[in-house]
């Protein structure tokens, strides 16, 4: 394997993958030799003679497995987005190879004795250490030797099984979609919607990766709208044993390194840092939004005329607010066009606020021949890094949006950074792309991620970009969103697809208004996946759950958050973000996340909007920080003062 594209660093710009020369062969040998090279690295750190320093040790642990980084950053990618039974093999295997990895670096007696003896007087480097000491504590590094194996069993099954659960998921997503042989069942959707979804004489919906799909709102036949439900809220049965097992694996886990639950275990390193300020802060959000809700659920059964189920709520919903707003949600398609979007909404919004301009790269590949890449430049011309934007679903490629890195930027190695963004848009059969809103406003969203990783100017890998707790992460991309809809970037991209005349005014101020109803709803649905995530993850150790589904409703109900016609936004058997995505105890980090985006909001507001000098300082005093310093004080830095809570409760109708 001499010629492993992956053994070297990539010669492309920005080392971006060299995704055109990776074939499946070349992943298990790179995964082998990076493990290896690194475990040799950290003996070369260990068996030194010389006092333990920063830079002899943290800094040379920075600096170790490169190639495993590299080829892990481009398994994982292919993983997500264009899986195939061959990768899915490969991920099998390698899964639990990796976890015993980290454990043999993180339990190694002798690199944590030289650890502990680190010190420094540089504040970026002692906040580096700092992590580094948490990170190894919280891996079980001051446990005995038999506590130690039983965590590496511990670990090892849970990585098996949260892959296990992914791979179920990811094949759930076309096993259990909608077919249908006649297009009169499909009414509601147009034509070229319907022509995308033809398969050999029949019609194919796949799932995407929650409860309440986009079809619902615009399938005519109600029959229609249950069997989609239905498959939607009943795929990957199997996945509720495996949730049952993983969340007992992971209290016995928290208790053997001295946590009453997992949920404390994995909010002691977040913003929040303890179970009492995440559930004082649900505590305030669940009556009011359960009674919204019920509000909305009682203008839906008078606007259907009979007492809806939860698969009618989108479809009278978007009734509701034609009757109440003379707004169509489906009348603002034809002025969202993905090309639009991004060039002159999305780019346009951050070179008016940070002053990068972005170049099209179409000799830059990525894996998939739908991924675009873009180079982007500073004000002043010089090179900032490159966007590359996957924007369609596929089989192979997981449900949701989501950011990712394929080079971290930092001074250590000299190395600008890559970043990725995932979309799962309908690819048309013809014809021109055509966004939903709620599609436009994730792409905002996933591009604010973006920016937290372009924007990094941090000295270490380890708290580049998006290195933050996960209680934070979503903050900064949500903040990216309220562009969207801000008059002058709206009126640059919301033009219509053939005529090129802009979005009427008139339709905007709808939009607006109607976008107020329904809130009800979502803040319900969300905080119902988010208490479901709590449930499981507050189980003390040793207790068992002999039924999953009963235990949903019942959790649900404990929290008072049961509601029959707005089920999770997630269920168990479906819930990737807790079960294989990192989010285990953390779904709650969207809404607090949502404080400090509400806040930002405000300030933008209140200091002009659009501005060079806005975007400058929310750019110098947070986004480029990275995970360098105290997250809460890099929002500090930026707002002024703590935050609180009430321009959230305002913007949600919660008041």
């Amino acid at each position: 394997m001499a010629e492993n594209p992956l053994f070297a660093p990539s010669s492309l710009p920005y080392q971006l993958p060299p995704f055109a020369e990776i074939r499946e062969e070349h992943y298990l040998p790179a995964f082998e030799r990076g493990m290896a090279e690194q475990l040799a690295e950290v003996e070369a750190i260990t068996g030194s003679a010389e006092p333990p320093t920063f830079d002899n040790t943290i800094a040379a642990l920075e600096r170790s497995g490169r190639i495993l980084q590299r080829t892990a950053t481009a398994f994982f990618s292919v993983v997500a987005s264009d899986s195939t039974d061959g990768v899915m093999e490969i991920e099998k295997r390698i899964s639990p190879e990796l976890t015993r990895h980290s454990d043999a670096i993180r339990l190694d007696r002798a690199l944590w004795a030289r650890i502990k003896q680190v010190t420094t007087e540089d504040p970026e480097e002692a906040w580096l250490l700092e992590k580094y000491r948490d990170d190894f504590v919280r891996a079980g590094a001051d446990l005995s030797e038999e506590e130690q194996a039983r965590l590496r069993e511990l670990n090892e099954e849970l990585s098996r099984l949260s892959t296990e659960f992914a791979q179920n998921l990811l094949k759930a997503a076309n096993d259990s979609a909608l077919v249908v042989t006649d297009a009169k069942e499909l009414d509601g959707f147009d034509e070229a919607r319907i022509a995308s979804l033809e398969r050999d004489g029949r019609y194919v919906l796949p799932l995407l990766n929650f409860t309440n799909q986009p079809g619902l709102a615009q399938l005519t036949d109600r029959d229609v709208r249950r069997r989609l439900y239905t498959l939607s809220v009943e795929r990957a049965p199997r996945n509720f044993g495996l949730a049952m097992r993983m969340a007992k694996l992971r209290a016995e886990r928290a208790s053997l390194l001295g946590f009453p639950d997992h949920a404390a275990y994995r909010v002691a390193d977040q913003t929040a840092k303890t179970v009492e300020a995440v559930e004082e802060m649900l505590d305030q959000l669940v009556g009011p939004a359960v009674r919204n809700a019920r509000k909305e659920a009682e203008a839906l059964a008078e606007q259907a005329g009979f007492a809806i189920e939860p698969w009618d709520w989108s479809f009278y919903a978007e009734k509701v607010r034609q009757a109440r707003y003379d707004f169509d949600a489906s009348a603002m398609r034809p002025y969202f066009e993905l090309d639009r979007v991004f060039r002159d909404g999305i780019f346009h919004a951050a070179t008016r606020l940070y002053g990068i301009t972005f170049t099209e790269r179409p000799d830059l590949r990525g894996y998939h021949e739908d991924v675009r890449v873009f180079e982007v430049f500073n004000e002043d011309g010089g090179a900032l890094g490159l966007f590359a934007l996957d924007p369609y679903a596929r089989p192979g490629k997981r449900g949701g949006a989501w950011m990712n890195n394929l080079v971290d930027q930092s001074f250590l190695f000299g190395e600008k950074p890559v970043v990725l963004n995932n979309l799962n848009i309908t690819k048309p059969a013809t014809g021109p792309t055509l966004l939903t809103y709620d599609e436009v406003t994730t792409a905002f969203h996933e591009f604010g991620h973006a920016l937290h990783g372009l924007f990094s100017e941090v000295r270490f890998p380890r708290v580049s970009g998006t290195s933050v707790p996960r209680d934070f992460v979503e903050y900064p991309s949500q903040v990216n969103e309220m562009w969207a809809t801000w008059p002058e970037v709206l009126a640059n991209y919301a033009r219509h697809h053939e005529t090129g005349e802009p979005m009427p005014a008139e339709l905007v101020e709808k939009m607006q208004a109607a976008e107020k109803f329904n809130q009800g709803f979502m803040t319900v649905e969300y905080l119902a996946a988010t208490l479901l995530d709590w449930a499981w993850h507050r189980l003390a150790p040793g207790e068992d759950v002999a039924d999953a589904e009963a235990f949903e409703q019942k959790a649900l109900e404990a929290a008072g958050i049961a509601f029959p016609l707005v089920r999770p936004r997630y269920r168990t058997n479906y819930f990737a973000h807790i079960f294989s995505g990192g989010y285990s105890a953390g779904y709650y980090s969207y809404i607090w996340s949502e404080v400090l985006d509400a806040e930002s909001v405000e300030w933008f507001k209140e200091n002009g909007g659009l501005k060079r000098e806005n975007g400058d300082h929310f750019r110098r005093t947070l986004l480029s920080r990275g995970g360098s310093l105290d997250p809460l004080a890099a929002f500090r830095d930026f707002r002024g003062r703590e935050p609180s809570i009430q321009p959230l409760l305002e913007r949600r109708g919660l008041v």
